[in-house]
């Protein structure tokens, strides 16, 4: 099969002969395979704008040029709000370039040792309609910032090292403000010689995984070396309400996805999850997951598999911040705080420790997080009130799944 060619846009005058050059009216067609999405802003002053290229399954190095004839400020997401680039800063006339890994995939499963032809069961409409960005095999940019600029994009297919994620609503792409996750801060945090996979879903267990075929589509693309981070436990702590499940049954289904990741050549990182926001009289985290917690780690250690404690790191974290601190890193929705899930701050700063988590087990793939990340101790979690990202287009009043 021949190697995919590369793909040029040009947004700002002057275009190199062989770049695309992409006009303000230039709208989104099957067709033409590219354009600016028609349901979102497009090429007004100060205001984000989307961009998608209709592109094969698998990885791709985006290079955006960036920069423009007065002082700008680009943040730049892909597909479902996973962030790429945040706060890119040029001066006027200033110009700069830019690159990091997208991966982009379909529902489709390929037939490949041990992994039967299929698709992955999407929930409908939720992921069909509201987050079919994230399985429309294509690649979808969100241009973003207080003055975004973009000038240039080169779009290269590659073959990289991946991480897959697989996990819960506190680990999916979330497509809309206030909610967020780990999941799609943590493409951030490494340089540009790895992708990031979130198969996260929200709502979902071990068993999810396995009946809806997470897990195969996952084993199907994976390659030798690559890595999945595992994080369950939320929803599958409520198994024992119905009677259909509780730890034990939890460790088998956990087992279970370690061995075939091995079986395929990749490495399994076994993760506890973070503990929901709620404290005592004396301003400690009230445990809600500590059973789970254990349950992950003994699978860890039986299988001899790298762990990372999430549920200790954020029990940490909350209490450094304290009860009404705290609150900043969830969202608040219709005057409700969510104290399970997290906005942009609160998932940023668990995307940080799970970049610290893969260092400390020593995870191979932990030697391309970026050189910059500076020091991380959830101890000391960075003040909420200054922290910044571009907050995206659309607002939902819909929680996401589980709890």
């Amino acid at each position: 099969m021949a190697a995919e060619a590369p793909r040029a846009f040009c947004f700002a005058t002057p275009c190199a002969a062989a770049d695309v050059r992409i006009t303000p009216e230039l709208v989104y067609s099957k067709e033409r395979g590219h354009g600016y999405e028609a349901s979102a802003p497009r090429n007004a002053a100060g205001q984000p704008f989307f961009f998608s290229v209709d592109l094969t399954e698998g990885n791709y190095r985006v290079t955006a040029t960036l920069g423009g004839e007065q002082a700008s400020d680009t943040t730049v997401k892909a597909e479902l709000r996973r962030l790429m680039l945040d706060a890119v800063q040029l001066p006027a006339g200033g110009r700069g370039e830019r690159s990091f890994i997208v991966n982009v995939r379909t529902p489709r499963i390929p037939a490949v040792s041990s992994v039967a032809e299929g698709v992955v069961a999407l929930k409908a409409p939720r992921e069909t309609v509201e987050e079919a960005w994230a399985w429309d095999g294509r690649l979808s940019l969100e241009i973003n910032g207080p003055a975004p600029a973009l000038r240039r994009l080169l779009i290269e297919k590659v073959e990289l090292p991946t991480v897959f994620l697989l996990g819960d609503s506190t680990v999916a792409d979330q497509s809309q403000e206030p909610y967020a996750s780990w999941g799609q801060m943590l493409t951030a945090l490494f340089k540009p010689t790895v992708a990031v996979a979130n198969h996260a879903e929200s709502g979902e267990t071990y068993r999810d995984s396995l009946a809806r075929r997470r897990l195969d589509k996952i084993l199907s693309a994976l390659k030798p070396g690559d890595t999945v981070l595992l994080q369950f436990g939320h929803n599958d702590q409520k198994q024992q309400r119905d009677g259909s499940g509780n730890a034990s049954t939890y460790q088998a289904e956990l087992r279970r996805h370690v061995q075939a990741v091995r079986e395929r050549g990749g490495v399994p990182v076994v993760m506890s999850s973070m503990e929901r926001r709620g404290f005592d009289e004396q301003g400690r985290i009230k445990p809600s997951l500590i059973e789970y917690a254990n349950a992950a780690r003994e699978v860890a250690v039986e299988m001899k598999a790298a762990f990372i404690d999430l549920n200790a790191m954020s029990k940490t974290m909350y209490e450094s911040l304290g009860v009404e601190r705290t609150q900043l890193a969830h969202p608040m929705n219709s005057g409700k705080l969510d104290n399970t899930h997290h906005n942009n701050y609160g998932s940023y700063q668990l995307a940080r420790l799970v970049a610290l988590g893969l260092k400390q087990a020593g995870v191979p793939v932990a030697a391309q997080l970026r050189d910059d990340l500076g020091s991380i101790d959830p101890a000391k979690p960075p003040a909420p009130e200054s922290f910044r990202i571009a907050p995206s287009p659309g607002f939902t009043n819909l929680r996401p799944l589980g709890d």
